[in-house]
């Protein structure tokens, strides 16, 4: 299986959306809370030039957040992509 981490903050709606999907599809991933941490959080804006949560990484390809993953699933592209 590849290597997802999701970087999310308490209480992001979102965040736990992306969580509740990826579960639901048995993934395995690596949740990383940058609440706070804002220098980190700058390091992976800077890495996706995405100023919202969560981001979602592949390895190093950053996936997007709870929409781009969502709708990659609504197009039966996500589970081949993340490698279950």
């Amino acid at each position: 299986m590849k290597k997802i981490t999701i970087y999310s903050k308490d209480n992001c709606p979102y965040c736990i959306l992306a969580k509740n999907l990826l579960t639901s599809l048995g993934a395995i991933y690596e949740a990383v809370d940058v609440t706070n941490n804002h220098e980190l959080l700058m390091e992976i804006v800077a890495k996706s030039r995405m100023r919202t949560l969560p981001q979602i990484f592949l390895w190093d390809e950053c996936l997007g957040g709870y929409t781009d993953i969502a709708a990659l699933h609504d197009r039966w592209e996500l589970v081949e992509k993340i490698g279950l």
